[in-house]
C-alpha cells in the first residue's frame, strides 16, 4: 500500500442503537502512513467508531470506507482479514488453554482456538518472530491462561499483526496494567508507530499518558460528537480535552509524552 493512500474514510456517520445515539454525524479520515490515538470519557463513542474501522459494525446513516470499500457494498469476511484487531471481546474469547503460539498463528486462518488446521513453517516462523519482536518469544509454549495481563497484551498484539495487516486498531491496550507493564507496552507500541512499514495505527485510550512517543494524529469524542481531530500538537490540547471530559484540565507537555490533570 502507498504511504499516502487513505485507509479509512468516515462521512457524516451516526449510529443509532435504540434510543441512545452513541455517534453523532462524524466525519473522519485516516492515511496510510499516519498513527492516530482517539480520546475520550467514558460512553464518547471510541469503541463503536473502532468497531466500525474494523468492519465489525455498521453505521446507521453517513458513509464508512475500510481500505477503499464501502461497508454495506463489501464482504466484510474478505476485508476483516486485512484488519488487526485487539479488543478485550477478542481477549476473553481465546481459550484459556491455548498456547501462546497458537494463539498467534491461529490468526492466519481467522480463528481463535486451535482446531484441526495444518500450519506451514512460514507461519511457525513469522509467529516466533511476532512473539520474539514483542519480547515474549519464551512464553510461546506458555498457556494464555497463565499469562499475566501485560503478556497477553504482547500476545494480542502479535496475534493482530500475524496476517500483516494493513490497518492495525488497539482498543485500550494498556487497560489494567501495572506501570512498569503500561510504560513497556508504551515504549513497544512506539517503535511500531515509528517503523515506516507498519501499518496504520489507531489506538484508543482515555488517558494521555498511554499516547506512543511516534503517534502523528488525535481524535478527541465527548457524546458521539468530535470535539477535536487533526494533527496530534493541534488536536490535542487543554481547551479540546476540557471540553471532551466536562472539566478544567491542563495538559502538559514533557518531550513527546503527555500529562493531564485537573486545572
Amino acid at each position: 500500500m502507498a504511504q499516502s493512500e487513505r485507509v479509512l474514510d468516515l462521512s457524516g456517520v451516526t449510529v443509532r442503537r435504540g434510543d441512545n445515539q452513541l455517534l453523532d454525524g462524524v466525519d473522519w479520515s485516516v492515511d496510510a502512513d499516519q498513527r492516530w490515538v482517539i480520546l475520550g470519557p467514558n460512553g464518547a463513542g471510541k469503541t463503536t467508531l473502532l468497531n466500525l474501522a474494523a468492519a465489525r459494525n455498521h453505521p446507521t446513516s453517513g458513509t464508512v470506507e475500510v481500505l477503499g470499500e464501502r461497508l454495506g457494498r463489501v464482504d466484510v469476511f474478505e476485508l476483516r482479514p486485512l484488519i488487526g484487531l485487539t479488543t478485550t471481546a477478542v481477549a476473553e474469547s481465546i481459550p484459556n488453554e491455548e498456547t501462546a503460539l497458537d494463539v498467534v498463528r491461529t490468526a492466519a486462518w481467522g480463528r481463535v482456538g486451535r482446531w484441526r488446521e495444518d500450519y506451514e513453517d512460514l507461519d511457525d516462523e513469522r509467529a516466533m518472530s511476532l512473539l520474539r519482536w514483542l519480547g515474549v518469544a519464551p512464553l510461546a509454549g506458555r498457556r494464555f491462561g497463565t499469562l499475566s495481563e501485560g503478556e497477553r497484551k504482547r500476545v494480542q498484539i502479535a496475534r493482530a499483526l500475524m496476517t500483516d495487516p494493513e490497518l492495525l486498531l488497539l482498543d485500550e491496550p494498556a487497560a489494567g496494567l501495572d506501570l512498569g507493564a503500561r510504560e513497556a507496552l508504551v515504549a513497544t507500541l512506539s517503535g511500531l508507530a515509528q517503523d515506516p512499514d507498519a501499518p496504520a495505527m489507531v489506538l484508543v485510550t482515555h488517558h494521555v499518558e498511554e499516547i506512543p512517543p511516534g503517534f502523528t494524529h488525535a481524535l478527541v469524542l465527548s457524546a458521539g460528537s468530535v470535539i477535536a481531530a487533526g494533527p496530534l500538537a493541534e488536536a490535542l490540547t487543554s481547551e479540546s480535552l476540557s471540553k471532551a471530559f466536562g472539566l478544567p484540565l491542563t495538559l502538559t507537555a514533557n518531550g513527546n509524552r503527555y500529562t493531564a490533570v485537573a486545572a
